[in-house]
């Protein structure tokens, strides 16, 4: 069974950093685009920056100059570091990715459970 795990949320203080890390596990061939979205309370998820098999990266308007998102192939795992946090980019943030499973075709779509973000003096 594939899954995604997220660690690394918690509570921050505006200004302060943030680093989260997403794992890729189970049985699977390969992993493509990865993806790091977010939810905060009320409103719809977003998307807050992806990255390709090759590192071609995109960015939310809102997390430009302050987010990087990077991944690991070798180890299939992707980060999301956070920098100069600002109370509106609490959310909880969800890992997507899509992965190849060895029982399936083709790739499939898969989310994390999610990781808290607050950020609050």
């Amino acid at each position: 069974q594939v899954q995604l795990v997220e660690s690394g949320g918690g509570l921050v203080q505006p200004g302060g950093s943030l680093t989260l890390s997403c794992a890729a596990s189970g049985s699977f061939f390969n992993v493509g685009r990865m993806g790091w979205y977010r939810q905060a309370p009320g409103k719809q998820r977003e998307v807050v920056a992806t990255i390709t098999t090759s590192g071609v990266t995109n960015y939310a308007d809102s997390v430009k100059g302050r987010f990087t998102i990077s991944r690991d192939n070798a180890a299939n795992t992707m980060s999301l570091q956070m920098n100069n946090l600002k109370p509106e980019d609490t959310a909880v943030y969800f890992c997507n990715a899509d992965i190849r499973p060895r029982d399936a075709p083709r790739r499939q779509d898969y989310w994390g459970q999610g990781t808290q973000v607050t950020v609050s003096s």
